[in-house]
């Protein structure tokens, strides 16, 4: 059967059309905004606790992924995969496991639409001192060349600064069988009391 020239080019045409059409669009669209920073000034806050107790009981006590809703006092929920699993994605900045030992894991925070990536990472670690005692060792890894200044990158450091070690503090409490107190309830102010 012979089909006529002009039937096949309306077909090659549709073909074209249906097949070729969103791709070549696609190609021809602006790409994304890029959240790559051009000069990165990458910084790293390393803290440390003594602990009266073995690494493997102090991992046993405050290791597991979602634990950090007890020692940082926030909701901690696993929103995908399972807890400890290198994978697992936890409800705290949908921060991902990305790697873990015995005693450690390290986690990330994801690229985020319209922000720039800071490439964000923790690292939490029980080390071994003695059979009976052990350090915690927080390490903190970070782009800090988004923020305005110097006095702004300080200010930041400071403040994470000052939260891990009081989530380092707790942590020492729950792995030494202690109990933290009660979450302190804020206090309402006034509407124009700025005491």
């Amino acid at each position: 059967m012979r089909v006529p020239f002009n039937r096949i080019a309306t077909m090659l045409a549709i073909i074209a059309i249906v097949y070729l059409a969103p791709v070549a669009s696609a190609q021809n669209a602006a790409p994304p905004a890029s959240s790559a920073v051009a000069n990165p000034t990458y910084i790293s806050i390393v803290l440390e606790t003594a602990v009266n107790r073995s690494a493997a009981d102090v991992w046993k006590r405050v290791g597991k992924f979602c634990d950090i809703g007890e020692w940082l006092r926030i909701t901690c929920t696993i929103t995908s995969g399972r807890d400890g699993e290198v994978g697992a994605v936890r409800s705290v900045a949908n921060e991902v496991l990305v790697g873990k030992t015995e005693l450690s894991y390290t986690y990330t925070q994801p690229v985020r639409a319209g922000r720039p990536y800071n490439l964000y990472h923790g690292t939490l670690e029980a080390r071994p001192v003695t059979a009976t005692t052990s350090k915690l060792i927080y390490t903190l890894m970070y782009d800090n060349s988004m923020l305005a200044d110097d006095a702004a990158r300080e200010s930041d450091k400071t403040r994470k600064t000052t939260q891990f070690t009081n989530a380092l503090a707790n942590m020492k409490v729950l792995a030494e069988g202690g109990k933290l107190p009660p979450v302190p309830v804020p206090v309402p102010v006034p509407d124009g009391d700025l005491r």
